[in-house]
């Protein structure tokens, strides 16, 4: 590595710089400063020669730098036309966009009522955004059956196979150990009354009417809306959605319809599946801790459970369907373009899915209760 050299010469109102060597961080490098202070005289332009110029690092930019900044300075025009053209691109670079400078008089931190304002205006925009969302939604839905819509079956029939066996390992895990946790709860808490036999109704209430629905939405919410989110987040940020926008392809259609039917479709037999594993689940602790058997455990669950308690189960895995689906969607959609931007939209969608089950939970219960279902 030979040395780096620079030297300065004056030709009329000119100056010259020569460059030469190898310019490298590893060895002390010239400095402008140095060179232009042994020169004396009133110049006009600044150029540079760079033929016998080496392999060179940011060490030559920096000397570039200095030189920009006396000629600002000076007023002197340079002209870096004799450097290498990698090197004049990275110089143009670097002056593209000034650096902002601090002002004294910058306008201090918003007060409350402008937060509250731009608060408000965010979630105005927020929630016309989602209205808009589930009417491009619903009309979808209602030209489906009509074929006015392009929807891509194969990618219902994906969703549809991702949230049955795929899920199955998780959903009966839970749903054994919820249906485990209730009929521990009706053996503690009977016992004591010598009603251990009922702990069969417990379970049974339990799991049909309550936790079989809202466990298998929340672990779908969990799993599939934020997989959702993840999906059509990356799409988002590559453009893919812009790009199918731009091809007369509505996203709605060709993306959110396959995802949303898939879901709605298979959150109903989920919870079916899940009411079976739970109600297992409870009558393994209810033999095992209480003088019952398995016999005496299905007659009583059959004797006070009726067709009702269970269709309200399902009715609400298809509520939960329907709201897993569109959360994990419209948060996909709405995802940024900065690096972190799937993360939030994932985060979202959870957050988003399990806030809105519960709410559709408590207001299904609160329905039925006034219709004395």
């Amino acid at each position: 590595m030979t040395k780096s050299l620079a030297e300065l010469r004056s030709e009329d109102d000119t100056l010259i710089t020569t460059l030469s060597g190898d310019w490298s961080l590893e060895q002390e490098t010239p400095r402008f400063e140095s060179l232009v202070a042994a020169h004396s005289g009133a110049s006009r332009l600044l150029t540079f020669e760079a033929a016998q110029l080496g392999s060179w690092d940011s060490s030559l930019l920096v000397f570039l730098e200095q030189a920009q900044a006396y000629c600002d300075a000076k007023k002197i025009e340079m002209d870096p036309s004799g450097l290498p053209e990698q090197v004049m691109r990275l110089l143009t670079l670097s002056r593209a966009v000034p650096e902002r400078e601090a002002k004294a008089d910058e306008p201090a931190k918003a007060n409350f009522v402008d937060r509250l304002g731009s608060k408000g205006i965010d979630t105005w925009t927020n929630v016309r955004a989602t209205i808009t969302f589930a009417g491009e939604v619903a009309i979808a839905a209602a030209q489906l059956p009509g074929r006015g819509v392009r929807m891509r079956w194969r990618e219902f029939w994906v969703v549809v196979q991702s949230n049955s066996s795929g899920a199955l390992p998780i959903v009966t895990l839970i749903a054994l150990l919820v249906g485990v946790i209730i009929a521990f709860l009706g053996v503690v808490v009977l016992e004591r009354f010598g009603a251990g036999y009922y702990t069969s109704y417990l379970v049974g209430f339990g799991m049909l009417r309550e936790m079989g629905a809202l466990m298998t939405g929340i672990i779908m919410a969990g799993r599939t809306g934020a997989g959702f989110a993840a999906e059509l987040g990356s799409m988002k940020i590559t453009e893919e959605i812009d790009a199918f926008v731009t091809l007369g392809i509505s996203p709605v259609e060709h993306l959110v319809l396959p995802r949303m039917l898939g879901i709605l479709f298979m959150m109903p037999l989920l919870t079916l599946y899940a009411d079976f594993v739970g109600i297992l689940g409870g009558m393994a602790v209810s033999v095992s801790m209480v003088d019952l058997s398995a016999k005496q455990f299905i007659g009583g669950l059959l004797y006070v459970m009726t067709l009702s308690d269970a269709l309200l189960g399902v009715f609400k895995g298809l509520v939960f369907g329907l709201v897993i689906g569109f959360s994990g969607c419209l948060k996909g959609l709405q995802t940024g373009s900065d690096a972190g931007a799937v993360g939030r939209a994932a985060t979202s969608a959870v957050v988003l899915g399990i806030t809105l089950i519960i709410l559709a939970n408590a207001v299904i219960d609160w329905l039925a209760a006034l219709l004395n279902i």
